[in-house]
């Protein structure tokens, strides 16, 4: 590491020097985990396009887009102009506004299972808004979800990421329906909501065996709990999101990221019937949030949605599985061991012969944190833990460079 770690630390020296001043007024420096890395994260400056600067002048190919929210890159024109225009004419108010109209009506256009959208302003208040609709209408407290699973920073979600049941939280392991099948026999009077992600973002995109996610939504129903499907990553992957690759159709659905261009964002969206519990003309569940649904936010993921077209969504798979190919061989030739994930425009690396059941319980830790600096080195942006994800302005030119 050491070479590697030098040359990080003598082209970063603005950022090294910015960690240190945030460190005194944030802890660790940084306001976000999992943007974290050693020896400290860069300070970015802008970003345009495929590219982001650092404080020290340097360029980057972005290839996390904000941790795969910015579909369409950095700086997005089109989105631009939306927000510009919105933000001269005001950016909320305590009352319904049209791009909020537009976005849902979108939404509704695209996802099959969606009746209605109830917008929140981050993929954990999605999935938290779900898990409470669940609750109020089951009458029930506890979740059940996948070992490793990711659904935003709330307790009963956070301690199933780590490995662990809690008092309201009961895990099964991923891609194994016979399991999540046994406990929903032995506890479903107790579970609310059944909490699935099409593909296991954090753990490394795990992806779901076929028929699996709908044998966990039958046995689900069958228990009368709800069925919540996490597409806050996975929306990207299809025009209807994952699960209308995977022909599922979930009771809610969670999503964000993209669906925001850019801005803060969450949205649930379900069937009527069950969204009718935040009706506040006969609400049986509060819910409110004084930044929910503003049209600075609505406006630009109108655009951000409207401009994710099929054919852009092949164009980026198709780079996808190039990269994967390409990095396998990369090891290859270096003499490493690798493996990977690729789910469409996303993919994770991995320094070992099989990849791990997630990322938290990976042994190849040295080397991925030495890749991760070296790629930083040689002006290529991606998450700490080896996820790479496209965006639509990553032309045929620069992903061959």
């Amino acid at each position: 590491m050491g070479a590697i770690d030098a040359t990080y630390r003598q082209r970063t020296a603005r950022s090294a020097a910015l960690a240190e001043r945030a460190s005194q007024v944030m802890p660790g420096g940084d306001t976000r985990t999992a943007a974290h890395h050693p020896p400290y994260s860069l300070t970015i400056d802008r970003g345009e396009g495929p590219f982001v600067w650092d404080v020290d002048g340097h360029r980057y190919v972005d290839l996390i887009g904000n941790f795969t929210s910015l579909v369409h890159g950095n700086a997005y024109p089109p989105i631009i102009e939306a927000a510009r225009r919105q933000l001269g004419r005001g950016t909320q108010w305590p009352a319904r506004n049209e791009a909020q109209v537009e976005l849902a009506e979108l939404l509704v256009d695209r996802v099959a299972s969606v009746d209605q959208v109830r917008f929140t302003n981050s993929g954990t208040e999605a999935t938290m808004l779900a898990l409470y609709i669940a609750r109020v209408l089951t009458g029930r407290r506890k979740v059940l979800m996948a070992r490793h699973g990711y659904h935003g920073s709330l307790e009963e979600f956070e301690v199933g990421f780590f490995g662990h049941e809690g008092p309201e939280t009961l895990l099964a392991p991923h891609g194994d329906a016979a399991a999540f099948e046994a406990a929903l026999d032995e506890h479903g009077a107790e579970v609310a909501a059944v909490v699935l992600e099409p593909v296991m973002g954090s753990a490394g995109l795990v992806a779901s065996p076929e028929g699996f996610l709908g044998r966990v939504a039958a046995a689900a129903q069958a228990a009368g709990a709800l069925f919540v499907l996490d597409e806050v990553i996975t929306l990207r992957l299809a025009t209807g999101g994952a699960q209308a690759r995977e022909g599922v159709t979930p009771d809610l659905t969670a999503m964000g990221k993209i669906i925001g261009g850019g801005f803060p964002v969450g949205a649930v969206g379900g069937r009527a019937d069950l969204l009718a519990v935040l009706d506040p003309r006969q609400p049986r569940l509060f819910h409110s949030g004084t930044f929910n649904g503003n049209p600075v936010t609505c406006a630009a993921g109108a655009v951000s949605l409207g401009h994710l077209t099929s054919d852009r969504i092949g164009v980026m798979e198709a780079q996808g599985e190039r990269l994967a190919a390409g990095l396998r061989q990369g090891a290859e030739r270096a003499g490493l061991p690798f493996s990977c994930h690729h789910a469409g425009s996303l993919v994770q690396c991995f320094f070992s012969d099989v990849p791990p059941e997630a990322t938290l319980v990976r042994t190849d830790g040295d080397l991925v944190q030495r890749f991760h600096l070296a790629a930083l080195n040689h002006g290529l942006f991606f998450a700490g833990r080896g996820l790479l994800a496209l965006s639509t302005v990553i032309d045929e030119a620069l992903f061959d460079e």
